[in-house]
């Protein structure tokens, strides 16, 4: 398997920096607003949070149950914490993801690592620029810790590729049984904020490469409108169809994210009302957003697993207590042409 950073040299960069960045007591799985209260309050510190993931992905990406989640990591990762980490010492706290370790799938481009898709053919290749909603991620104080495996070009490679499997990065694994399918493309950011090896996660999305991998390993995947967020600096499959979007353990923490990245870009011609239509997605964030919601309940997939579906039932139950009305049953037909046609515009928008 060929990775861009060796895990020796992970080693080496724990080893060197214990005596800089001793431990600090991180929580397990930090949401947004709980990591930067605790960074205001100094409980620790943004190069702690990072030197906490280091040790994490170590430990588990690589050893252990070798999830093997993580394509590359960023060798500057502790210096730009503690360059983010002076920054709050002066009050000059860029956004509200400052000094937050994040993750993102290897097709998005950053000027600082490589971006290969998880092809051999693009091994090693460095973008000359980051994608513009890396330029946002940073702008809004975000910490690129890493990149992500997936499924090899985002799983148009063939018609009979495997999730998470990509040549540059071998099989990447679901945290909760290595035996099951991490689904992807998106399959190493979930696979990777599942496990707690950052904050937050960028994945992207033709066809379900965000909402497959989100739902397998226990996340809140949002893929946006085509349009709201920038595709300039992602390697392309679909002008019609991809976007990125957020991967996270929480809704609101989904929600901040897809604020940041979110709005126009003028590279991107499908965002030329992006701005208009951009809000602070954490502030309809309400307790009384779901009553009188109308929610489909589509019957037709439950049945694969008894447990599942109990599980199911217990949330429906939630969702009519918080004040939804559910549609039980709703029947949705497809038909077997429309998944044909899809093909032949990926197909033809993939050549273009």
């Amino acid at each position: 398997m060929v990775m861009d950073i060796s895990w020796i040299t992970i080693a080496a960069w724990i080893a060197l920096s214990t005596a800089a960045t001793s431990a600090a007591p991180v929580p397990s799985e930090p949401d947004i607003a709980q990591a930067q209260e605790d960074l205001a309050a100094g409980h620790y510190t943004s190069q702690q949070l990072v030197q906490h993931y280091l040790e994490r992905i170590a430990r588990l990406d690589h050893d252990g149950p070798a999830i093997n989640a993580v394509l590359a990591l960023q060798p500057e990762a502790l210096a730009q914490a503690e360059a983010l980490d002076r920054e709050r010492q002066q009050d000059e706290v860029r956004g509200p993801l400052h000094g937050l370790p994040m993750l993102i799938k290897d097709n998005i481009d950053t000027a600082d690592m490589p971006t290969t898709a998880g092809a051999r053919a693009m091994a090693g290749h460095r973008p000359a620029q980051d994608a513009f909603i890396v330029a946002r991620l940073r702008a809004a104080g975000a910490l690129i810790l890493g990149k992500t495996n997936l499924s090899e070009w985002a799983n148009f490679r063939s018609n009979r590729s495997s999730s998470g499997w990509s040549g540059l990065g071998g099989q990447t694994r679901n945290p909760y049984d290595p035996t099951r399918n991490p689904c992807g493309s998106s399959s190493g950011t979930g696979a990777a904020i599942a496990a707690d090896f950052a904050v937050v996660g960028i994945g992207t999305e033709t066809d379900g490469s965000i909402m497959c991998p989100s739902g397998v390993n226990g996340l809140v995947g949002i893929k946006p409108t085509v349009g709201l967020v920038s595709r300039s600096g992602i390697i392309p499959i679909s002008a019609s169809q991809d976007t990125a979007g957020p991967m996270a353990r929480s809704v609101a923490d989904a929600a901040a994210v897809l604020s940041v990245i979110a709005g126009t870009d003028p590279e991107d011609p499908a965002t030329v009302d992006a701005d208009r239509h951009r809000v602070d997605y954490r502030e309809v964030l309400d307790q009384a957003s779901l009553q009188g919601v109308r929610i489909g309940v589509l019957r037709q997939d439950f049945g694969f697993h008894d447990q599942v579906d109990a599980l199911l039932e217990q949330r429906l139950e939630d969702l009519r207590r918080a004040g939804a009305v559910l549609i039980d049953p709703v029947v949705i037909e497809v038909p077997d042409a429309l998944g044909d046609a899809e093909f032949e515009v990926l197909q033809y928008e993939f050549k273009d």
